[in-house]
């Protein structure tokens, strides 16, 4: 069958662009099992769409064919942002919003649109693509690794709970989401220019955490409860989006602090509010300090750990200098890429933390995927251990120096799901 691939006009006000962007919303709202979507949903997605120039794509059935219409049987959105890949922040493709139909899957749809979009990226130099995914078994073909993990956590704060030595010299202060709205997107901005894996906000986040709407509900998140930090100079250094649920629990949405005084305050906040017994939280940064801090460890239980934030390099040389390196030494990469845009030999050489990267005919000293090499981008797993799992190759003295230039200290940590 031949497909009508097109690309939607959401500045477009004609009734069948109209028609035609309902449908493919629609289609993706059916694609993650949601409801049909309402007028004030529309809305917001369209409006947040133009404001971000987000690239929407999608592919119909041809006019005359059964089941043709303004609905797509498969969406692809992508948008672009940036990474923080530890020396400075990236130009980063961002894709969004894929699904295919139930009855259109294995024809190349997502192929189509996926390579598409990937070599626009290219040719716009633009260096770093990424996604968060639903499935982890579906991009690894397209070059794209899991880059960062995420940890998911259950504090008790039963009676009992309490810190060692823990004092705040600052205070937390309860603050509507959208009063708080201005000092989350300037601690964010500061986290964000700060730690290595985040990545930029699209611009529905304000819409999030304001409060303004919610995206299950279709209209204001009422549950929404915020607090911020204040320093002991009464400046803002973090804060906190949580909402109440059943059996004396709460959920973090999100939960940003800028100092470990910040992040203590946080947990001593939730954790001794009145009739609250549990606290979750599902993207819990690898260096909360909560766990030490607490006279009782056992109270951090973790409830799941997954893959989070997919990278996929398509600008070898630029990505690999836009990140920090842990020791100086020189190591020929050979790139497997099956689309082609990583392939190739590449010496990297490092000093004092930096390094330059051009395409050789050297012999190549490790060997590996555009995949793997996506994962080890961000130092989330070390070459070591993907080493001992067949997804390097090598000799072990290369393999070793490899790990020692790129295995870095500090973990990767991203909180923006898109």
């Amino acid at each position: 069958m031949d497909y009508d691939f097109a690309i939607l006009d959401f500045a477009d006000e004609s009734d069948e662009a109209v028609a035609r962007r309902r449908g493919w919303i629609g289609a993706v709202l059916r694609g993650f099992r949601e409801d049909r979507p309402e007028d004030a949903l529309i809305d917001r997605w369209v409006g947040h769409y133009r404001a971000d120039d987000v690239t929407v794509r999608g592919a119909w059935l041809p006019e005359g064919e059964f089941g043709a219409g303004p609905m797509p049987v498969a969406t692809y959105a992508s948008l672009d942002k940036t990474l923080n890949a530890g020396r400075e922040l990236l130009p980063l493709r961002m894709v969004t919003d894929v699904t295919t139909s139930a009855t259109h899957r294995r024809r190349g749809l997502l192929r189509r649109m996926i390579e598409d979009d990937l070599a626009d990226a290219v040719a716009q130099g633009v260096p770093m693509a990424a996604l968060t995914a639903s499935e982890a078994t579906i991009y690894g073909r397209w070059g794209f690794g899991a880059a960062t993990l995420r940890k998911g956590v259950e504090l008790n704060t039963s009676p009992g709970f309490g810190f060692r030595s823990f004092v705040d010299t600052g205070r937390v202060e309860l603050v509507e989401p959208a009063d708080a709205w201005p000092h989350v997107k300037a601690v964010f901005d500061t986290f964000h220019a700060r730690q290595r894996g985040s990545v930029e906000w699209p611009v529905q986040y304000e819409d999030m955490h304001s409060a303004a709407f919610d995206f299950e509900s279709g209209s204001a998140n009422r549950k929404l409860r915020g607090a911020v930090h204040l320093d002991a100079a009464g400046e803002v250094d973090g804060f906190v989006l949580f909402k109440h649920g059943e059996k004396n629990s709460v959920k973090v949405d999100e939960m940003v602090a800028l100092t470990p005084e910040a992040q203590l305050a946080f947990w001593s906040f939730l954790g001794h509010m009145d009739r609250v017994t549990t606290v979750t939280f599902n993207l819990f940064h690898p260096e909360d300090p909560v766990v030490w801090a607490l006279t009782d460890m056992n109270r951090v239980k973790t409830t799941e750990v997954e893959e989070f934030l997919w990278l996929r390099l398509l600008d070898v040389p630029r990505c690999l200098a836009a990140r920090p390196w842990a020791a100086d030494g020189t190591v020929v990469l050979e790139v497997d890429d099956a689309q082609g845009h990583a392939s190739g030999r590449y010496e990297l050489t490092t000093s004092g933390g930096v390094a330059t990267v051009s395409r050789t005919d050297r012999p190549a000293d490790v060997r590996l995927t555009a995949e793997t090499l996506a994962s080890l981008y961000l130092g989330e797993v070390e070459v070591r251990r993907m080493h001992h799992a067949g997804r390097v190759e090598g000799a072990p003295d290369a393999v070793a120096r490899l790990g020692a230039m790129a295995d870095l200290s500090d973990p990767p940590y991203s909180l923006t799901g898109f």
